[in-house]
């Protein structure tokens, strides 16, 4: 897989502590807000490309993406899809009370995370994991060159911290474009563990590993990504990095939820140094929950 192009944007500044270090102090373990403006860009698919059994990654480009900023690994942007029918895109502009809408019917938009800007040429990378017939996936399936797509924000970026001993990083098919980014800015030194959760061995995608990094592969074999027994099982005997550990869960709400839930709970960890997301809801469209005290 290509690896994605990072401008200013997406760089951070690196501070590893291994476990012998001198103790670094809470508020240097603080994840940091960032602001953003925000704003909405119309932009034209530029190629698509599969990457896996569910995934497509999509590069968008356009002048409009000028100033476009992404602080955080796991930002979100706010996709808009054009009317299936008309091919008419509808979006929003930013007052100073809110969004103004144009009358008429809104579309339908979700959230993803950029996944590699390019400042140069600008261009935006994005990555679709592809689910049930949503809309999202048939836009994925369907986009070719010349398509156009509306892309909000982020509104803002949730830094964390690069100063624990090492990083667990749990998710499926939709985490990934976030564990991509995140493996490609930790210090080339700080272990980690990753568990990724697709639905079989031709669902998994390239990243970037390197020593130090364990990834380990769970596979649902057809079972629903709802279940979150089989990251359970093998948290069980999963060999955790050493030291001061920061997680990060995204999956179906539930299951980041629970797992959640099980680290406090059960492995006495600082929940302060989780960040739990539910990145969907089964049953539910467009959902997003997070999972934090």
């Amino acid at each position: 897989m290509l690896r994605p192009k990072t401008s200013k944007a997406f760089e951070m500044t690196h501070n590893p502590v291994s476990p012998s270090a001198a103790p670094v102090s809470d508020s240097a373990r603080l994840p940091v807000r960032v602001r953003h403006e925000l704003r909405f860009r119309r932009l034209t698919v530029l190629s698509t490309r599969r990457t896996s059994a569910q995934m497509i990654r999509i590069t968008v480009g356009g002048d409009a993406l000028e100033g476009f900023t992404s602080a955080g690994f796991d930002d979100h942007v706010k996709l808009f899809f054009p009317d299936p029918a008309t091919g008419e895109l509808v979006m929003p502009q930013a007052g100073p009370d809110g969004l103004i809408w144009p009358e008429g019917p809104r579309p339908v938009s979700r959230d993803y995370t950029p996944l590699g800007y390019d400042a140069q040429a600008r261009t935006l990378e994005l990555a679709f994991a592809l689910h049930e017939a949503g809309p999202a996936t048939r836009w994925a399936e369907q986009a070719r060159p010349g398509d156009v797509l509306g892309v909000g924000g982020p509104r803002g970026s949730f830094v964390l911290p690069m100063t624990f001993d090492g990083y667990v990083l749990i998710g499926d098919d939709t985490a990934l474009p976030a564990i991509e980014r995140r493996l490609a800015e930790l210090p080339a030194d700080a272990p980690v563990l990753v568990l990724a959760d697709v639905d079989g061995p031709d669902s998994q995608v390239e990243l970037p590993v390197r020593p130090g990094v364990d990834l380990q592969w769970l596979h649902r074999d057809g079972a629903p990504a709802s279940d979150a027994g089989r990251f359970l099982d093998v948290l069980a005997h999963a060999a955790w990095p050493a030291g001061d550990v920061h997680v990060w869960i995204a999956a179906e709400s539930s299951v980041a939820k629970t797992l959640r839930g099980h680290l406090v709970d059960s492995r006495g960890h600082n929940p302060k140094w989780i960040k739990a997301a539910g990145y969907w809801r089964a049953g539910s469209a467009g959902a997003h929950d997070e999972h934090n005290d």
